[in-house]
């Protein structure tokens, strides 16, 4: 079959932007205040962020010019880095310790967090176990126990940090690439009981997250504990109305919503720009879910199918559980949301997958 190289996908392409230039005026909304009391500076986190995006387009475009099929020959050694590097960070000295939890390795002044790495890593080694193997994939042991081990170490080491948050969006972005691949209904369930046991064990032998787990339940029978969270972000979402109070009108992030400007961004959106603006930005991430499963339904590779699987699933995992926990429909957990929230190493990876995927958007079989 012959291919030919076509223009990248131009809708994807200016979802993406779109989601980023409203990341970067919503991270300076929601944290120019916190950050003239901390830092004297209003600016502080804007700055940053608007290099951690530039850098990230810079990565994007050297992605989409670099052949995706390539990167099998690096799966193993980037892995395996990636690995260590989880490893690292856990060691005190090395890992660098926030709020109780040891996610960065500091390079230089310059925070990295290994997890994001080893999501995109993971993504590239089952999409490509699975492709060399896609007539194994009914097979449990031998198509899909393979890549829920690796899967298992990764999110057991990042468990340990404690970020059960990206454990959990890790768990899922790879089952999703055992359905596309063709899994068993029989083996999917197996899968979704074990993983929704492992999260109900998880919750139960830490404390703090048993607390967040009943406060999801009932938010108001701790509000300045446990429902702290829930509480303030639910009075942000619900005080923005129809149309919002304005850009750069929120009253919440005068202190009052803590993480206004990483994990609960949503509810400074949801404040300032109201429920049309919200439902824009929810509108932006079933725009690249749907453009990034055409990607991966239409491409006839299927490793490039499967990348493109994993990636729109990276997005989309990780979009929902964020706005889930923002509104309430999910238990407190600390994850971004993608090309929003304040956060260099996941916006900086987030780029690189969406560079992935825009380049396997350019090959299509000839008819």
């Amino acid at each position: 079959m012959r291919y030919k190289k076509k223009s990248p996908d131009f809708i994807l392409f200016l979802t993406v932007m779109s989601l980023l230039s409203i990341g970067v005026v919503m991270v300076f909304s929601a944290s120019e205040y916190s950050t003239l009391v901390n830092y004297n500076d209003s600016f502080y986190f804007f700055k940053r962020q608007l290099v951690w995006a530039l850098l990230g387009l810079i990565a994007m475009r050297i992605v989409m010019k670099y052949n995706y099929w390539h990167l099998k020959h690096y799966i193993l050694p980037i892995l395996t880095i990636a690995f260590i590097l989880l490893i690292l960070v856990l060691i005190p000295g090395i890992g660098r310790e926030v709020n109780g939890a040891r996610r960065w390795i500091a390079v230089g002044p310059i925070p990295f967090a290994p997890a994001e790495l080893v999501k995109l890593c993971i993504i590239i080694f089952t999409a490509y176990g699975l492709s060399r193997q896609k007539d194994m994939v009914q097979n449990f042991s031998k198509g899909v126990l393979p890549y829920l081990i690796v899967m298992s170490l990764a999110a057991g080491l990042i468990l340990i940090q404690p970020d059960l948050g990206t454990a959990m969006s890790l768990a899922g972005i790879v089952f999703v690439m055992i359905f596309a691949a063709g899994a068993r209904m029989t083996h999917l369930g197996g899968l979704v009981a074990a993983g929704l046991a492992a999260v109900g064990l998880a919750i139960a032998v830490e404390p703090y997250r048993l607390r967040r787990f009943l406060a999801f339940l009932d938010p108001w029978a701790d509000p300045q504990g446990a429902g702290f969270h829930t509480i303030q972000g639910l009075y942000a979402i619900g005080s923005g109305g129809l149309f919002g109070l304005g850009l750069g009108q929120s009253k919440q992030k005068f202190l009052y919503l803590p993480e206004n400007h990483t994990d609960f961004i949503f509810a400074i959106i949801g404040e300032e720009l109201g429920f049309i603006g919200a439902s824009l930005v929810i509108v932006l991430f079933i725009l690249f879910i749907w453009r990034g499963l055409k990607i991966a339904v239409t491409s006839t590779d299927p490793f490039a199918s499967l990348l493109a699987t994993g990636i729109t699933a990276w997005v989309g995992v990780q979009s929902v559980i964020n706005i889930g926990v923002v509104t309430g429909s999910l238990p407190v957990t600390g994850i971004p949301l993608p090309f929003i929230s304040f956060g260099g190493t996941s916006l900086l990876f987030t780029m690189i997958g969406v560079g992935i995927l825009l380049n396997i958007s350019q090959f299509t079989a000839a008819r």
